[in-house]
Parts: structure tokens; C-alpha cells; sequence
């Protein structure tokens, strides 16, 4: 429940901030126009938001019969979620990742990498389809969106007010255009990266609930975060933006858990999820380490034989776990 009063006072200080750029820079007209901006923006990005990250990011749609084992897990992990059955993506990228999108449970997906799917091991790779399932639950998908956008258009209009702020229509003048220039931006990062640390947070445990199994979990982020930081994730670079839709934050130098953070820092979410399990009173194994094989080679995996370097209906016959 805090979590969820925190995630609102902070959407609040964000409205506000961006109706103040507005302010700034055309008084009391300025503040409208900006709050109608942020409306219509909003609005687009409710319905477009997803179809938008999922070709930004070249991710192809799969089934039942393409993707067999990702698939069926998608939907018994959904199911024990109590959600629709969500879309699932895999994503060409080497670096092992995931995220979730969509406006609502009716309208989700959920988008793996390659790499994921050749990194973690299947009991892995449920722990982090259970994170994503649980940012869907939360309706996450949709408040991360907003802020995203809200963000953006604060700086956007930052930027407007470089060269038509200060006319003393407002009585801010030079002093209030400047502040408004380099801090507002700055506010709205900070906010939006509170938003989504909190929210990560949250996923990993109702996540772990989920799967019951939050030392799974937390072995994947362990796997993923090492990797993340070796394999470089191109469309992420570009778009940066995108960065606080992953589980794992896909963009170099990023480790610290402070206000410059999309992502809470790993350790921590580890401990969290090692506490959850003493709690709960579970105990399990670490899964075996990642398979480092040749691109085209064929080796034994976590889920069977597998062909490095191709999508995941390229896997042969999978052993049975707890998920199918």
C-alpha cells in the first residue's frame, strides 16, 4: 500500500512540475497549453506506447508452435498470476534482458532477448517472466508510460523556454528561465527514476510469489546484471528512455543505487529476495552457470540441446521442470 501511495505522490510532484514549466514560461495560459500537451500525450502514448518499444527493439511475436517451452511457461506462470494470457516477443539481442508493456493485463506483453533465453536456466528464466507478470499485474507497464512521457515533455519544453521564456510575462525572468532550464529537467529524471526503482522493488517480490521461488529469481539477476554490463545493448544506447523498462538496467556505467538510477543496484534486490526466502521458509540450489558455446554449436542446456545463435524454436527436446 505505501508503495503504491508513494508511486502517486510522486506522479503528483511530476504533474506539477511539468504545469510549473508551463508557468514559467507563459503564466497561467502557458500552464494550460502545457497541461493540454501533456494530455494529448499522454493519450497517444496510452495506445501507441506499446506497439512503439516493441519495434524500436525489433521484437517478433511468438507462439505455441514456435515457441514452445517460453510460451507455455508464459501462460502457467500468467495463470497462477490470475491474468489473461499475455503477448509474448522474443527480441534478437545478445544481451540477456527482459521487460513487459502494455496499457493493461487485457493488452500486455511480455519480451525476452535471445540471450536470455541461452543465459539463464528455465527455472531462471520463470523468475524473471514472474517479475514481468507482476509490473502487469501492478499496472506498471502503464505508469511507467506516463511518466516516460511527462518526463520527456518537461524537457521538451525546457528547451522551448530557452529562447521564449523570461519575456516578464510571469515575473520569473532571467533567474526563473535558468532554473527552469537546468533543473527542471533534472527534477523530472529524479522523479521518474523514484518512480521506477520503487516499482522494480515491488515486481521482485510479488514476482517471487509468483514463481515461489525468489532464490531462482534472484540467481537471474545476478546472471543478467553481469552480463548486461559486458554485452552492449545497441537499441538501448540510442533510446535511453526505454532503459527503466528492463529488468536488469541494459545501459553501461549504470550500477549505482542512488537518484541517477533507473534500476534499484542488484546486491540489494538479491539481499531483498534471499530475506523473502528465509521468510517464507524456502531453501534451493543455484542453477548451473551459463554455457558460453560457440555461435551454430550445438550443446546441452538447461532446457535441452540448443543451438547457439538462433531463436528459441530452434530448442530441442526439453527436460520436464516445474513449469512444464
Amino acid at each position: 500500500m505505501m508503495g503504491y501511495l508513494r508511486t502517486a505522490m510522486l506522479l503528483a510532484a511530476l504533474t506539477a512540475l511539468f504545469m510549473g514549466v508551463g508557468f514559467l514560461i507563459g503564466g497561467q495560459g502557458g500552464m494550460v497549453i502545457a497541461f493540454l500537451v501533456a494530455a494529448g500525450m499522454n493519450l497517444f502514448a496510452y495506445w501507441n506506447s506499446d506497439k512503439m518499444v516493441l519495434r524500436m527493439y525489433g521484437a517478433q511475436p511468438v507462439d505455441a508452435g514456435s515457441a514452445p517451452e517460453l510460451y507455455g511457461m508464459v501462460r502457467e506462470l500468467s495463470q497462477a498470476a490470475g491474468l489473461p494470457m499475455p503477448k509474448v516477443y522474443v527480441m534478437q539481442n545478445e544481451q540477456p534482458n527482459a521487460f513487459a508493456t502494455g496499457r493493461n493485463p487485457q493488452n500486455a506483453t511480455v519480451a525476452v532477448t535471445t540471450g536470455i533465453l541461452r543465459t539463464l536456466s528455465r527455472e531462471e528464466l520463470a523468475g524473471v517472466v514472474a517479475h514481468e507478470l507482476a509490473h502487469i499485474k501492478n499496472h506498471d507497464t502503464l505508469v511507467m508510460t506516463i511518466t516516460a512521457t511527462i518526463a520527456g515533455a518537461i524537457s521538451m519544453l525546457a528547451n522551448f523556454g530557452l529562447f521564449f521564456g523570461g519575456r516578464d510575462n510571469n515575473g520569473a525572468g532571467l533567474i526563473g528561465t535558468l532554473a527552469m532550464i537546468f533543473l527542471a529537467p533534472l527534477a523530472a529524471g529524479i522523479v521518474q527514476m523514484a518512480i521506477s526503482r520503487t516499482r522494480e522493488y515491488e515486481a521482485d517480490r510479488m514476482g517471487a510469489e509468483i514463481s515461489k521461488a525468489p532464490l531462482m529469481l534472484a540467481s537471474a539477476l545476478q546472471k543478467i546484471a553481469g552480463a548486461a554490463h559486458r554485452i552492449p545493448n545497441r537499441e538501448a544506447e540510442r533510446n535511453p528512455a526505454s532503459a527503466s523498462l528492463f529488468i536488469v538496467n541494459p545501459l553501461s556505467g549504470a550500477r549505482m543505487d542512488n537518484l541517477f538510477s533507473t534500476h534499484p543496484n542488484v546486491e540489494n534486490r538479491i539481499a531483498r529476495l534471499n530475506e523473502y526466502a528465509r521468510e517464507w521458509g524456502l531453501t534451493g540450489t543455484r542453477a548451473a552457470e551459463p554455457i558460453d558455446a560457440p555461435a551454430g554449436e550445438t550443446y546441452s542446456g538447461p532446457w535441452g540441446n540448443e543451438t547457439r545463435g538462433r531463436g528459441p524454436s530452434s530448442r530441442g527436446p526439453s527436460s520436464r521442470g516445474p513449469w512444464g
